[in-house]
């Protein structure tokens, strides 16, 4: 079927019924609702090589990734949540893998120069982040996967970190834990700030002191969460309950805790932040685990479709969204031991 007869059958113009397919927003929702609807049903599908050529576009987005810390069940359910977007509308993925800071400045110039992709997915953002300063003096379409302070438009996707975290030590002060130990990101990182952010106004406002020891930066990972926890629970006044910043931090703290000959849900107390892999079910540990819930193969699904908005036209100042997280409180958390 031809843009032509899908137009016909609707008794729209050709003009009207590429706009709809293409997300453009002078386009009403039900029209727009009701193109994509008759071309799923009837079968349609634009030509991809057509839509290129007309559009001058490349039909790719790309990636940067950098370091090995970068390389994990985060990063793979993101991308399935992209790749699979955009395969719908047959766009492909360039991701390109870096080392340095420096190594991946050259790759987003190098993408800008060669015009490969549409769009960057710009990742992990600090505070004040020069790479998405780049990629607005390169002219190049980006959305962050975070926030930053710029002091320009820009679009954005993030999640509630410091709401996410504050309700999560809340709880476990509720339940009368009062050394609680919070395993953060790398320190730069704006999720990571935010999260601490969270935990600090939780303590604050039961008049909790922070205990610096308790705070720990660095790569999420199950052998850095081992050691980490294993040394904490080695202090004269040790935790009674922690934070794990993923699941795979979760799993290491969890093995420290076995070790010490302690039980989760009783002796110590855990709240684990839960990227929704299909392959680390938090109800089928055991014992379940109390996580704040967010998926990020979601996320992935939804900077797809805000890439897609932007092609179509609509102003990146107007395309920033934060998401709530979701408390989800299992076995894993009991009262503080008296």
């Amino acid at each position: 079927m031809r843009l032509k007869d899908l137009a016909e059958h609707l008794g729209l113009s050709q003009t009207t019924v590429s706009r709809a397919l293409n997300g453009y927003p002078e386009v009403n929702e039900a029209t727009r609702l009701r193109v994509a609807e008759t071309a799923t049903r009837l079968g349609y599908r634009p030509n991809a090589n057509a839509l290129r050529l007309a559009t001058g576009r490349a039909g790719a987005i790309g990636m940067v990734l950098r370091g090995s810390s970068e390389f994990g069940p985060h990063t793979s359910e993101f991308l399935s949540g992209v790749g699979g977007r955009l395969a719908e509308e047959e766009i492909d993925i360039i991701v390109t893998t870096v080392q340095t800071y420096h190594e991946e400045v050259a790759a987003y110039r190098r993408l800008a120069a060669s015009q490969k992709v549409d769009a960057i997915i710009l990742h992990s953002p600090t505070l004040h982040d020069e790479r998405a300063k780049l990629l607005m003096e390169l002219n190049i379409p980006f959305v962050l996967h975070g926030r930053t302070e710029i002091g320009a438009p820009h679009a954005w996707l993030d999640i509630d970190n410091a709401g996410a975290i504050e309700r999560a030590t809340s709880h476990l002060l509720d339940l009368g834990h009062r050394r609680i130990a919070l395993f953060n990101g790398f320190k730069d990182r704006t999720f990571a700030v935010h999260r601490e952010s969270g935990y600090r106004k939780a303590l604050a406002a039961r008049g909790v002191p922070c205990d610096p020891a308790l705070l720990s930066n660095a790569a999420f990972s199950d052998e850095i969460a081992f050691r980490t926890a294993h040394d904490m629970l080695e202090l004269d006044t040790p935790p009674t309950a922690f934070l794990a910043g993923s699941m795979m931090t979760a799993l290491g703290v969890f093995r420290a805790i076995r070790q010490a000959g302690l039980t989760l849900g009783q002796d110590v107390s855990m709240i684990a932040h839960d990227d929704v892999f299909p392959y680390l079910n938090a109800d089928n540990m055991y014992p379940s685990m109390s996580t704040t819930r967010s998926s990020i193969s979601l996320a992935g699904i939804r900077i797809a479709e805000l890439i897609l908005q932007i092609q179509a036209g609509k102003p990146v100042a107007d395309i920033h969204e934060v998401w709530p997280v979701e408390l989800v409180l299992r076995e894993s958390t009991g009262p503080a031991p008296s």
